[in-house]
């Protein structure tokens, strides 16, 4: 197997505070793996075999409800670890991880990481700040699907997308990566109905565009206002 650079990653989240030489013998324990679009990259449920960073293209993460329901947990980025089921004392995957376009993944055998993290910490105080921020999203969320209108919801969603994966284009920022409302919906817990009433009201506004699988958010600081609304002076949809 090709020996990876390690310019690719030195200046991602997981490998802050890493030497070349300390990165260059964690990398000498992965591989390179090509996801096709639509491929699940782990299933919820599977043994938790490998840890993994995005090197390119975008992954859904999403559970399906024992009622059927599917939820999408969130979007994994160009750039960030994901899998690290081990790392936080899982035996199993916790949801399923599927790749939206094609991607290329490094991966690592779950059964080093106690070794990794003995001999290069940062890894773990790595992992943690990352887990950490990604349960902060969790409790963002949480809060958000108990508390908030839908159609401030679905703006939330979209500036968190817009923040993660936005691609500047001459009418706005794109959503860089295939997204359907089916998908918002997922995210924010309600219906695909809603979620294309909501975005046909903002179009006619010259809030977004949106076609089948991309959104365009044309104006980011309107719909941040929509979104921190006060509760009395926000429209009202029901979900």
């Amino acid at each position: 197997m090709a020996k990876i650079d390690s310019s690719l990653v030195a200046d991602l989240p997981l490998f802050a505070g890493l030497s070349t030489a300390d990165l260059d013998a964690i990398l000498s324990e992965a591989r390179s793996v090509r996801i096709a679009k639509n491929t699940a990259v782990f299933e919820h449920g599977d043994e938790a075999h490998s840890f993994f960073v995005l090197l390119h293209g975008h992954v859904r993460a999403s559970k399906t409800t024992p009622t059927g329901e599917q939820i999408v947990v969130r979007y994994v980025a160009t750039g960030e670890t994901f899998g690290v089921a081990k790392a936080i004392g899982l035996q199993r995957y916790p949801a399923t991880a599927i790749a939206v376009v094609d991607s290329v993944v490094l991966a690592w055998s779950s059964e080093i990481w106690p070794r990794l993290v003995e001999q290069f910490p940062a890894l773990a105080a790595n992992t943690l700040q990352t887990v950490g921020a990604r349960l902060q999203e969790t409790h963002t969320r949480v809060v958000e699907m108990s508390t908030e209108q839908v159609e401030k919801r679905i703006a939330h969603a979209l500036l968190r997308l817009v923040n993660q994966s936005g691609r500047k284009v001459d009418h706005g920022v794109e959503i860089d990566f295939p997204i359907s409302r089916q998908d918002i919906a997922q995210m924010t817990g309600t219906t695909l109905h809603t979620v294309s009433r909501t975005l046909s009201a903002w179009e006619s506004k010259g809030l977004v565009e949106s076609s089948r699988q991309k959104i365009v958010v044309r104006e980011p600081h309107k719909l941040f206002m929509l979104a921190e609304e006060k509760p009395d002076e926000a429209p009202s949809f029901k979900r």
